[in-house]
């Protein structure tokens, strides 16, 4: 891969995008600016309830095509990840003609259809609009994140059943913010910030450590030391001193941790089960789904079984696969997906839909390699993809949302307050 340098102003991308540019003054005002700025920031709260995300996903397009979002569509489509995401969503939907279930194969494309309100969100953001909505997702996350920890300190819950949000949801968003913290933490020139920002950042691994997420918890550590060390890669003491600190802490709240402690007895028990041919529990439920998933991706290797068709095949084929051991499985858990990335998209597509699901996370790396963000983008990438070999990201659709806002964000601060970018 090859990179050239490349001096663009603020003014240059103004010029460029001049639908995107303020066009508020002193002495006008521009009802399409302060609704693309209520949009930004109402997506950032609203994308925590399952209810109110859907109206926050038709106001932002609202306010994408009224300030002129279709005539900056060809701009917009050259960054790497728009072009991916429009790439995945195609063959997802020429998957759909092949499948024995097309309106479970257009509910299936829906959910990844879903990638695309980056669009809308990252056109409508410039130099100022981009502070809204960093405040409307700082609001939004840490009013979840204050819901969470009263949850499971007075309620004792797990997750945040009143928003819908699983243990599994709530672990995911602890595990983004904890990489975001430790990345700002280490860029960060201020002192003071640094250490508040190292304070936030293990105080969110303490409480993803509180959470049922075992393979999260996991993605979040490998994560979080892939990024520590490509932060002080060259300066060695640094590096070091920042592991030590981050591995204290694994280990202190390890000890600490019931609810670790419960799981990974859980765990063991789960993989004794398994060894007996009982699969009806939670990595045992995994064992045989991937196993079933796999023997489909070898009997339609090429273009897969179609969009929608990955939960149906297992619970066809359970029924007389390996003489029926896994038959009961459905009875157990109704059948959703197959708890990785890549045997879901490959169930559905096949090695062309692993090769574009492969593409489009190339992509997105590329894309924030491009605005000098190539250092959390690469660790946001690891996370995606351990995170992708025990659950499905696009089913996490609050953090997906998350995950694209932060994208979003990233790319317009970087627009509007760097003058050097690289070009891929």
């Amino acid at each position: 891969m090859s990179s050239e340098s490349e001096t663009r102003s603020p003014e240059d991308w103004i010029r460029q995008n001049p639908v995107a540019s303020p066009r508020q003054t002193p002495s006008t005002f521009d009802w399409r600016d302060v609704l693309a700025i209520s949009a930004l920031f109402f997506f950032g709260i609203a994308l925590w309830s399952r209810g109110l995300s859907l109206y926050a996903y038709y106001l932002l397009v609202l306010a994408w095509l009224l300030d002129g979002g279709l005539g900056r569509i060809r701009e917009t489509i050259k960054e790497p990840l728009v072009l991916a995401m429009l790439t995945l969503c195609m063959v997802l939907a020429l998957g759909i003609l092949w499948s024995e279930y097309p309106k479970l194969g257009l509910k299936v494309w829906n959910r990844y259809f879903a990638y695309l309100i980056f669009i809308p969100y990252l056109s409508l953001l410039s130099k100022t609009r981009v502070s809204w909505a960093i405040s409307g997702a700082l609001i939004g996350y840490f009013g979840v994140l204050l819901i969470g920890i009263y949850q499971w300190i007075v309620i004792g819950a797990q997750g945040i059943p009143p928003l819908g949000i699983t243990y599994l949801d709530f672990s995911t968003m602890l595990g983004i913010g904890v990489i975001l913290t430790l990345y700002l933490a280490g860029s960060s020139n201020g002192k003071k910030a640094r250490t508040w920002l190292w304070l936030l950042a293990v105080f969110l691994l303490f409480m993803q450590f509180n959470q049922n997420g075992r393979a999260l918890l996991i993605a979040t550590l490998v994560s979080s030391v892939f990024l520590l060390f490509l932060l002080h890669r060259k300066e060695i003491k640094k590096l070091l001193v920042a592991t030590a600190a981050l591995l204290v802490a694994m280990v202190f709240f390890a000890y600490g941790s019931d609810s670790f402690q419960q799981r990974l007895v859980q765990a063991r028990s789960d993989i004794e089960l398994s060894k007996q041919g009982k699969y009806d529990s939670s990595l045992g439920y995994r064992f045989a789904i991937w196993d079933v998933g796999l023997y489909g991706i070898g009997e339609r290797p090429v273009l897969g079984h179609g969009t929608g068709m990955a939960a149906p095949y297992f619970d066809k084929t359970v029924e007389t696969y390996k003489g029926g051991l896994y038959k009961d499985l459905p009875n157990f858990l109704k059948t959703y997906h197959y708890h990785n990335d890549w045997i879901e998209i490959g169930m559905q597509m096949g090695a062309l839909g692993m090769l574009t699901y492969a593409f489009f996370l190339w992509s997105w790396l590329r894309t924030l390699k491009a605005y000098q963000l190539g250092i959390p983008g690469a660790a946001f990438t690891c996370f995606i993809i351990l995170f992708g070999l025990t659950d499905v990201l696009v089913i996490f659709r609050q953090n997906l949302y998350l995950l694209l806002v932060i994208t979003a964000i990233g790319v317009a601060w970087q627009k509007a307050y760097a003058t050097r970018f690289l070009s891929e």
